[in-house]
């Protein structure tokens, strides 16, 4: 038996994607093969559950997050697969909002590396496989009435796509991301997103652009889905917008919610709250019947830490995970909409293969100084090699801090009571940042 410590170091000597870049035309990456081989030695858990999929570029995760409160507002047992993990391992699998605990993660970990010992090399699986594996284990044994899966990468060939009946598809919005890996324009990546649609299932779309939506509605189409709109089947208004959360209303074929409150900031959180609203509702074709209370609770109460968080107000401290153009674009939004000609320094890391200067077009022109930065991760790109791809739209000061312990100290001690602090460019530099937070190593100096 693993202890938990065992079981990370086991999990983490698997060949792990989310670090490394790999060739989209390499069979030995990407396939299902290996997920089926494990999940059949496994006793395949996963037929098993009845799942809620989830994939997107943007708003996946949020998504996935708001529809698993509601359905623990309706009392339901709710696992929740989220990827990737901000502070703590554990986090990545929930019932309720409850990681997994330690002890039941070595557990499964060891079952699955007894079971992987009997596989052919050229077969064996990676981190992320074996991540969704101890996923569906964890829900199976726990009897769970609901998962809630967020897709790691693409759709078609992601080790989640091993079910084969959701009760519901989801596709938040598509972008440019991951590009490498999914084709350069948006109708290849939206073909690999639409991957998770499945026979007669029941599909529905975040707002697209055209060349995004054709190909939904074509694979729709061809596997006789049932496809349901953010925009035309359903429909969200802002009412209020504050530091506090987003209020605004839905309006779906079946009901009207007049006031509903999201403490996710961004209008953006609007688009992945109605499409959450849109799935449970169509969980009603499956005799689920979820309360208009637990609708408007579950939103009320979603918690997803590091998508615009804000630590703390003197100054207005915010973590971000934004990691491409279209992510940046939204907090680039935010900022201009709150900064009231406040200064804003900006602690800034992203991985290789970003579009960095996307990023930067957007975003740099609005803050004051940079903070560039990096975290211990092979994948992260240099400071130096930031500042020179970004340099004809950056801000005169710019400050290089290689470690992040160095980089929140010298913003913290930049800045005025009223002034403005925004990490970005990275999920890991925002789980790194939240992290060193929770270990109370860095403290605002204004009360």
């Amino acid at each position: 038996m693993f202890s938990y410590a065992q079981a990370l170091k086991y999990i983490d000597s698997l060949i792990n994607y989310e670090k490394r870049a790999f060739s989209p035309y390499d069979k030995r990456h990407l396939n299902l093969q290996r997920m089926e081989h494990l999940l059949n030695l496994l006793g395949n858990p996963q037929q098993n559950l009845k799942v809620i999929h989830i994939a997107g570029t943007k708003g996946k995760g949020s998504t996935a997050a708001i529809i698993a409160s509601i359905l623990n507002a309706a009392n339901l047992k709710v696992g929740l697969y989220t990827s990737p993990h901000l502070i703590n391992a554990c986090e990545r699998i929930k019932i309720g909002e409850k990681p997994i605990e330690k002890k039941e993660f070595a557990r499964f970990t060891f079952q699955i590396k007894s079971s992987i010992d009997s596989f052919d090399h050229s077969l064996l699986p990676t981190f992320f496989e074996v991540y969704t594996a101890i996923a569906f284990l964890y829900f199976f044994y726990k009897k769970v009435d609901l998962a809630v899966l967020e897709v790691g990468l693409g759709g078609r060939l992601d080790a989640t796509n091993i079910i084969t009946h959701p009760l519901v598809s989801i596709i938040t919005q598509i972008s440019f991301d991951h590009m490498r890996e999914l084709g350069n324009d948006l109708t290849s990546i939206a073909r690999e997103k639409s991957g998770i649609i499945k026979e007669g299932s029941k599909v529905i779309t975040s707002p697209q652009k055209e060349e995004a939506l054709s190909v939904i509605k074509e694979t729709c189409k061809k596997k006789r889905a049932h496809l349901y709109k953010v925009g035309k089947e359903i429909k969200f208004k802002e009412i209020k917008s504050s530091l506090k959360g987003e209020s605004f209303q839905v309006k779906t074929e079946r009901r009207f919610y007049p006031h509903l409150f999201s403490p996710l900031l961004g209008k953006h959180q609007l688009i992945n709250a109605s499409t959450a609203v849109g799935a449970i509702e169509l969980l009603r074709g499956y005799e689920i019947f979820i309360p208009r209370k637990a609708i408007i609770e579950g939103i009320r109460k979603v918690k997803w830490p590091g998508r615009i968080q804000i630590l703390f107000r003197n100054p207005l401290f915010i973590v971000d995970c934004a990691h491409n153009t279209a992510s940046v674009q939204t907090l680039a939004n935010f900022l201009r909409k709150i900064s009231q000609a406040r200064k804003i320094i900006l602690i800034m890391g992203v991985s290789k293969n970003k579009d960095i200067e996307g990023m930067g077009k957007l975003l740099f022109p609005l803050v004051d100084e940079i903070v560039l930065t990096k975290v211990n991760n092979p994948r992260a790109m240099e400071p130096e090699e930031i500042k020179k791809r970004t340099k004809d739209f950056s801000p005169r000061k710019i400050v290089i801090k290689n470690r992040v312990t160095d980089a929140l100290p010298y913003a913290l001690s930049s800045v005025e009571c009223k002034d403005i602090i925004c990490v970005t460019g990275s999920v890991y530099l925002a789980g790194e940042v939240l992290r060193l937070f929770s270990l109370n190593l860095f403290k605002p100096k204004y009360k």
